[in-house]
């Protein structure tokens, strides 16, 4: 019998950790989890300790750690509970692990996908910002480490699902990537309006349940921008051989055109454990608890352009990912920061809606980064870029 697949979810408590968890939890033969993580939620995370048993956890503070202990004591559950600097990576890249869903949003989970990388695993990237901050320091991490690097996100996974099995000849067969994005909820909204949205509208995504922040991204469609820089390094294509198209209806979720103008694209549900099945599974294919499409019951498919219809001025963010991209290495990085910066003010009612974009385009005017090349320069980098995204929030006036 083969060995169970020993997980650890990085992030467990969010969205994509709540996913992946249903997904294993269909397959209690193949996967074992062994390690979980989460920022604050402790009674989410003694519920999932309850139910998996895992041997370690990890809060992202003391105190949280303290009140989880207690509980999983109270309770009679042996997980051990960790809260240290370094815990994240010495749970990636412990050899008890097999496989890292890497799950944690915004830069803070660079340094344990890192540690997972150069340990060798299994590595399911949610997190986009390893790739948006990393680079190509995280690229050689994945090399050195021979990691098998397999992308979460339902548009990376679907041009995965839509690619050749040989990478190396990608090159040679691809004419361009097609990413699909849903438009968000103000899709059709006046842009002259958006300075009037309220965080609660921002976070109501028409097709997608997702955490605060992606929502936000989704809503100013700065998700697609950084995807559109991780497709470039995930798939070693030209920044002009990505193209981004609106497709309201979220069932095809990319699409890859090739050298003859055919082109392969995956469909499915907007159901995230799909992408998170797979990347389990990969290269088998088991069940994820998702509905099937109905193809009976699809009134239509539909696209639009995305410099039709009010769409720059909806969006004006997009077009940073290939600035970024064509800008000094570094760039990349300092606009994720921005955009960390710039969200969480706005659901902190610090700054309109609207200003997120001004936020991210005075920080990347004021940020000139050097050639980062190693951890500690991307994370002074980042920290960096934060400074000068402040300065522009307080200019804000909301």
């Amino acid at each position: 019998m083969t060995a169970r697949q020993r997980i650890a979810v990085l992030g467990s408590t969010g969205s994509i950790g709540v996913n992946t968890l249903d997904v294993v939890a269909r397959h209690p033969e193949r996967f074992e989890v062994v390690a979980l993580t989460a920022a604050t939620r402790v009674d989410a995370m003694l519920a999932q300790c309850a139910r998996f048993r895992p041997r370690r956890a990890v809060m992202a503070s003391a105190a949280h750690a303290a009140e989880l202990a207690r509980k999983l004591k109270e309770n009679g559950l042996p997980t051990q509970v960790e809260q240290a600097p370094d815990a994240l990576e010495s749970i990636a890249s412990s050899p008890d692990v097999d496989t890292v869903m890497a799950a944690i949003v915004g830069a803070a989970g660079l340094a344990p996908c890192l540690a997972a990388a150069r340990a060798g695993k299994r590595l399911l990237l949610a997190n986009k910002e390893a790739l948006v901050v990393g680079g190509e320091v995280f690229l050689r991490a994945v090399r050195e480490g021979g990691a098998t690097l397999l992308p979460i996100d339902s548009e990376h996974s679907a041009v995965f699902q839509s690619l050749p099995e040989d990478p190396a000849t990608w090159a040679a067969r691809v004419d361009k990537i097609i990413l699909t994005a849903s438009g968000g909820p103000f899709r059709t909204r006046e842009p002259a309006t958006l300075r009037d949205v309220t965080p609660e509208q921002a976070c109501a995504h028409p097709n997608w349940v997702m955490g605060r922040k992606i929502s936000v991204d989704s809503a100013t469609m700065m998700n697609k921008a950084l995807e559109v820089i991780e497709a470039r390094y995930l798939f070693g294509v030209a920044p002009e051989q990505i193209e981004v198209v609106i497709h309201p209806q979220s069932v095809i979720h990319s699409m890859v055109q090739y050298r003859d103008t055919s082109v392969v694209a995956q469909l499915g549900t907007p159901d995230m454990r799909v992408p998170i099945a797979y990347g389990l599974a990969w290269p088998e294919r088991i069940a994820s608890g998702a509905q099937a499409l109905d193809f009976h019951a699809l009134q239509g498919l539909s696209f639009e352009a995305i410099d039709g219809d009010g769409h720059r001025a909806r969006y004006p963010g997009l077009a940073l990912a290939w600035e970024a991209l064509r800008a000094a290495p570094g760039t990349c990085a300092v606009l994720n920061a921005a955009n960390e910066v710039a969200v969480a003010a706005f659901l902190d009612r610090r700054i309109r809606f609207d200003q997120i974009h001004q936020v991210n385009r005075a920080t990347l005017d004021a940020v000139q980064p050097e050639r980062p090349d190693t951890l500690a320069a991307l994370l002074a980098l980042d920290q960096r870029a934060r400074g000068r995204a402040e300065l522009a929030v307080r200019a804000c006036s909301p």
